[in-house]
This record gives C-alpha cells, sequence and structure tokens, in this order.
C-alpha cells in the first residue's frame, strides 16, 4: 500500500515536479500589459499624459526639449518610417577589426512633420530601432506655403530654403501646383514624408555620400520655419509657459 502511495505521489504534482507547482500560465498576459504601459520620467511627459498639453504645437512653442519618444507616438500616432540606408562601418582595434552597422531612419507623417535618425550598433535591427526612436526625438514642424494665389491647402515650400552638410547643399525652391516633387530618389522620399507635394530641388557636392545628402535636406526642411515672412510680423501675445501654468500639478505628483 506505502509503494502505491508513492507511486501515486511520484505522478503528476509529486515531489513538485508535475505543472501543479509553477503558479500556472493564466499571469503571463497581464504582466506584459503592465510593462508595455508608459510611465513618464520628464516633467513633460507627465503633463502629455495627464492631457495637460493639447497639441505637439504647443511644445515647439515654447521649444520645450522632448526627451521621451513616447510624447511623440502620443500625439503622431500615424508616422511612417523609411529606412534610407543601412551602412557598415568599422574600426581599428589591436585584435583586428571591430564592424558595426549604421542606419538613416527618415520619419513623418505626410503633414507637416518629419524627423531623422542615425544609429550605429552591432545589429541592423538594433541600429533601426536606434534610429527610428532618436527620429521621433529629433522630429520637427515643416512650414508649406504656396506659389501665386492662396487657393487651398498649402503645397509647396513657403521660399526657397538651403541646407548644408559636408560638401551637400540642397536647395528647395517653391513650385505650382501639380508640379509634384522634382528631385533625386533620397530628398523625395524626406519631402513625401513631410508632406510637401510640390518642389523643385537643385544639389551640389558629393552627393552620392546619402547621409550627408539626406541631412542636408533635413537641415533644409528646418529652415522654412528660421525665415521670418512678413505674414509673420504680427505682435507676439507672451502666455505662461506649461511648466509655469501646470506647476501646482507638477509639484503635487512630485510630492508623492
Amino acid at each position: 500500500m506505502a509503494d502505491s502511495a508513492t507511486a501515486g505521489n511520484r505522478g503528476r504534482g509529486g515531489f513538485g515536479r508535475g505543472r501543479g507547482g509553477r503558479g500556472g500560465r493564466g499571469g503571463r498576459g497581464r504582466r506584459d500589459d503592465s510593462k508595455n504601459e508608459w510611465v513618464p520620467v520628464t516633467k513633460l511627459g507627465r503633463l502629455v499624459k495627464a492631457n495637460k498639453i493639447k497639441s505637439i504645437e504647443d511644445i515647439y512653442l515654447f521649444s520645450l526639449p522632448i526627451k521621451e519618444y513616447q510624447i511623440i507616438d502620443f500625439f503622431l500616432p500615424k508616422l511612417k518610417d523609411e529606412v534610407m540606408k543601412i551602412m557598415p562601418v568599422q574600426k581599428q582595434t589591436t585584435a583586428g577589426q571591430r564592424t558595426r552597422f549604421k542606419a538613416f531612419v527618415v520619419i513623418g507623417d505626410e503633414d507637416g512633420h518629419v524627423g531623422l535618425g542615425v544609429k550605429c550598433s552591432k545589429e541592423v535591427a538594433t541600429a533601426i530601432r536606434g534610429a527610428i526612436i532618436l527620429a521621433k526625438l529629433a522630429i520637427i514642424p515643416v512650414r508649406r506655403g504656396y506659389w501665386g494665389s492662396n487657393l487651398g491647402a498649402p503645397h509647396t515650400v513657403p521660399c526657397k530654403v538651403t541646407g548644408r552638410c559636408g560638401s551637400v547643399l540642397t536647395r528647395l525652391v517653391p513650385a505650382p501646383r501639380g508640379t509634384g516633387i522634382v528631385a533625386a530618389p533620397t530628398p523625395k522620399k524626406v519631402l513625401q514624408l513631410a508632406g510637401i507635394t510640390d518642389c523643385y530641388t537643385t544639389s551640389r557636392g558629393s552627393t552620392r555620400t546619402l547621409g550627408n545628402f539626406v541631412k542636408a535636406t533635413f537641415a533644409a526642411i528646418g529652415n522654412t520655419y528660421g525665415f521670418l515672412t512678413p505674414d509673420l510680423w504680427e505682435e507676439t501675445e507672451f502666455t505662461k509657459g506649461p511648466y509655469q501654468e501646470h506647476s501646482d500639478f507638477l509639484s503635487q505628483k512630485a510630492r508623492k
């Protein structure tokens, strides 16, 4: 009888060998949900999660630095990313050559927001992931304008703008509606993600260096808001910044 009892114990669950002592498998899904939830660590992130800041334009207005990419995901959920290039880079060490991969990623919503990220890593997938996060943190607003009459939605750059990186110089010139983007494949993709539909471009220098070419185009797009046109000469009404306006909320959270 004793042998049969021990034999029964040796079955499922005997001496902790069965699946009964593992705590079950039902709690795995709940754990993943809690891990994926965004817990902000900056003051700006706390204000965004609490819906104190209504749009990303409020952040640009006060030139607040964005340190968490989840802020961009919160305001711009329809972002598209494009891997422009993945190139191997090498470093000479005492043990030989160390090869890593450098990824250039452009991100945009095709409606006035575009970002560029560059990341180097041992693995291609890690480099692309890191470049997407850096592109989100570097996202900028794109100012669009008209060629000729102000009919319909803005469709081109507001004026001639220039960007430079290394020997590459890229110039964007306004174009009539229906022209399309007259550009090389590299700047064309950046302009499409920025939401510009009609544009002439000209470039000089070593444009075969794709990294400098895409950086020069990104710099030119960023300069659209750096040019002060007469329609921006109106008197500015200064308001409180988000940190000052919601200082009570931030102090309460900090105490807890």
